[in-house]
């Protein structure tokens, strides 16, 4: 009765888990559908249908396959289905969001996959099947592996690395089931070593419990390590070396990591993992110094700023948008995901933050989390030696992968070129997670029986430590790039949601002091351009430009005219949760004159300078003007003229020009050396003749005194202040007014 109502508990539970995850992914349907109205702020816009196939997809064979896990499987983990579900369902719904096309393939992927899955499901003897055939299942696929180095192609650009195998359209990755099959191979092959100890506790009777023949009493941590791994030393050396000349370095860490997880499972002997480390630093070292791809990800993870549009360029990218999700994400269909090379596979954990936000990010972190914990509970109540290591095995390998390419996208771990198990575009990634997740149910159906004796559960807990750990550190740095640094990187300048963004929100106006517009928005939602209604001020006003970025009070004043400053906090906060993007960017009215300017600009004429009118009692600048100007509403046409022209229109004179100071240096001369009491009298000074020659002055001088003579504009006062102070003096003003 006990074992019926465990059983009728578990399906309920597994029942309205995926209810739980087929509404989630209903909603985020919906969602991607009224985007384009929610983006254009219209309901004329087109809506998006596409993706419905997908979730329809899912829908029914998510259902088949419950029916089958609960006609075949009863009493396997309730958490496990529901939890790939929603995995899948989520990863599977980004791709159509993001690339239809692919979306689709991967929708095929999908129910391939779950057809295997059934089929594996009413296998009776599948484990034993699997284990019986190691060495087949394994020669296999380093026979499938090896035939790439021949007849391997690569599907998105044709040229290396060439790491899968094609006919008429279908790709297939031999080294995403090699994973699996050295899994499989090692659980079996320590299992039949007896490595683990399967002696009964103290006190307990053998009755009713099965132990595996040849078990023995020796604690494995005394056998010698080194005669029991060796026979393994020649398959995977095999497998690493096909893995090294195919380049592909994220799956050699993979295997290394898979090998020595399952030998400390297997022996408890934390050496191995110490060891495993070096060679996996060894490893990298050797891929940096042969292979340039490994270098140029290298060098983008330590120092990615240096060429943020080139060789960074996708870790850069990857980084603006975990920034640009912020703490509740842009919503779904909302962000630019697109931006990011590869979003749909390598890069799709940043396409997830982008949209889904931090919240959205740390919800799939801890769904790995549960994966980790529910996989450990599944190797721990397993019935025998080979299940409990294969367990152990299957969980280190679909965590592992995840924290790669999360930490990848983070800038955390370097980039390896693997996939998000469950979410990444791929159908061999997609069809090998899925048998993975097979296993792990054939194993919990069994685990209700008594489990088989395990004489320390250590390594298991330090296997689920190290796996934790590595999702808290994802986590921690998500926080980092998503809330702490965010508002920073969303600032550069080669962010380009910046001008997409100003495609779709009008952005604010610059103003003379009399509310003349300088500038102008023109056109519709989602194709708003700039205009400059008095191109002479180019210089001054600068451009906002989606190709040559941004100068002058565009760049200056940018926060406001985007509308990130200016809006009350609440306005702000509730356009980026509704719309995903800022409010309508604020006016702003300068103190120039229209009127005066226009007067300055034909003063200057064609000549080349700048001229500055200030308000003598507020210091408001009324004019500003900067010859040769340039008209910033042709900067498409005319940007390599300009960049190449020697009279630098693009320079504003005004501000950046560089002239002598001359005469107007001497109030300043002068008050530091009244401050500093260095002055003689006025009759012990020659400041009103040099030589017995006339003085230079601009005004005739009236009284006899140094204010007399620097108001007056006399040009040696100035070599005689300074002559006064010394070099030691002037430096120190010179810095001060810097």
């Amino acid at each position: 009765m006990q074992a019926i109502i465990s059983v009728l508990l578990k399906d309920r539970i597994q029942a309205r888990l995926l209810l739980l995850a087929g509404l989630f992914l209903g909603l985020y349907s919906l969602a991607l559908t009224l985007s384009p109205i929610v983006r254009f702020r219209s309901f004329n816009e087109v809506y998006r249908w596409q993706h419905w196939l997908g979730f329809l997809a899912w829908l029914c064979i998510f259902a088949v396959a419950y029916y089958q896990v609960r006609h075949q499987l009863p009493k396997s983990d309730p958490y496990l289905l529901p939890l790939v579900a929603l995995l899948s369902g989520w990863g599977l719904l980004t791709i159509w969001r993001i690339y239809p096309d692919f979306g689709l393939r991967q929708t095929i992927w999908m129910i391939v996959s779950i057809v295997v899955f059934i089929l594996g499901v009413r296998f009776a003897g599948l484990l034993t099947f699997l284990r019986r055939y190691k060495y087949l299942w394994l020669t296999t696929g380093l026979l499938l592996t090896a035939l790439t180095l021949v007849l391997g192609t690569n599907p998105m650009t044709g040229s290396s690395p060439r790491l899968w195998l094609g006919c008429c359209g279908v790709y297939f990755q031999p080294s995403e089931p090699l994973k699996l099959l050295l899994i499989i191979y090692l659980a079996a092959y320590f299992a039949d070593r007896q490595l683990v100890v399967s002696v009964l506790p103290p006190g307990e009777s053998d009755s009713g419990r099965v132990i595996q023949s040849g078990a023995t009493s020796a604690s494995s941590s005394q056998a010698p390590l080194l005669p029991l791994i060796a026979p393994t030393f020649l398959m995977i050396g095999v497998t690493l070396l096909l893995l090294l000349v195919q380049r592909d370095l994220g799956t050699v860490i993979i295997f290394i990591f898979l090998f020595s997880i399952i030998t400390y499972l297997a022996t408890g002997r934390g050496l191995i993992l110490l060891v495993s480390l070096l060679v996996i630093g060894l490893a990298g070292a050797a891929g940096y110094v042969l292979f340039e791809v490994v270098s140029l990800r290298v060098d983008s993870w330590l120092n990615p700023w240096l060429d943020p549009s080139g060789r960074s360029y996708q870790i850069v990218q990857s980084l603006l948008a975990v920034a640009n999700g912020g703490l509740v994400g842009r919503g779904p269909g909302l962000g630019n995901p697109i931006l990011v090379p590869v979003a749909h596979s390598d890069f799709i954990f940043a396409a997830i933050v982008e949209e889904g936000g931090l919240l959205g990010a740390f919800g799939l972190v801890l769904l790995l989390a549960i994966l980790v914990t529910r996989g450990l509970r599944v190797a721990l109540r397993a019935p025998d030696v080979y299940q409990r290591l294969l367990a152990g095995g299957l969980v280190a390998y679909l965590i592992a992968q995840s924290i790669l390419i999360a930490g990848g996208n983070l800038r955390l771990l370097p980039l390896t070129g693997v996939t998000l198990p469950f979410v990444s575009y791929g159908g061999s990634s997609l069809l090998t997670a899925f048998v993975s997740l097979l296993i792990l149910l054939k194993i919990s159906q069994q685990s209700e029986s008594r489990p088989t004796y395990l004489p320390g559960t250590r390594p298991y807990l330090v296997l689920g430590a190290l796996l934790l750990g590595g999702l808290v550190a994802i986590a921690i740095v998500l926080g980092w790039w998503g809330y702490y640094r965010g508002p920073a990187l969303l600032v550069r300048t080669d962010n380009a949601r910046r001008s997409i963004s100003d495609r779709f929100v009008p952005r604010g106006d610059l103003l003379d002091r009399d509310d003349s517009p300088l500038t102008k928005n023109s056109g519709t939602t989602g194709d708003l351009t700039r205009e400059y209604l008095y191109p002479q001020l180019s210089p001054v006003v600068g451009y906002n430009h989606p190709v040559y970025g941004q100068s002058g009070l565009e760049e200056t004043l940018d926060p406001y005219l985007r509308g990130l400053r200016g809006n009350p906090v609440w306005t702000i906060w509730w356009n980026h949760l509704l719309y995903g993007q800022p409010p309508a960017g604020v006016d702003v009215r300068l103190s120039l004159d229209l009127d005066l300017q226009e007067q300055v600009d034909a003063q200057l004429g064609d000549r080349r300078g700048a001229a500055v009118l200030l308000n003598a009692e507020t210091g408001e600048v009324l004019a500003m003007a900067s010859h040769p100007a340039f008209d910033p509403n042709q900067l498409d046409e005319t940007w390599e003229e300009l960049v190449a022209d020697p009279l630098t229109p693009l320079l504003d004179r005004a501000v950046l020009g560089q002239y002598q100071a001359g005469a107007a240096i001497a109030p300043f001369l002068l008050a530091a050396a009244n401050e500093q009491a260095v002055l003689p009298a006025p009759s012990e000074s020659s400041i009103l003749t040099i030589e017995n020659l006339e003085p230079n002055c601009a005004l005739p001088v009236g009284e006899l005194t140094w204010s007399g003579a620097v108001a007056a504009g006399c040009s040696e006062v100035v070599g005689e202040l300074e002559k006064e102070l010394g070099i030691g003096q002037l430096e120190d003003l010179y810095q001060k007014l810097d």
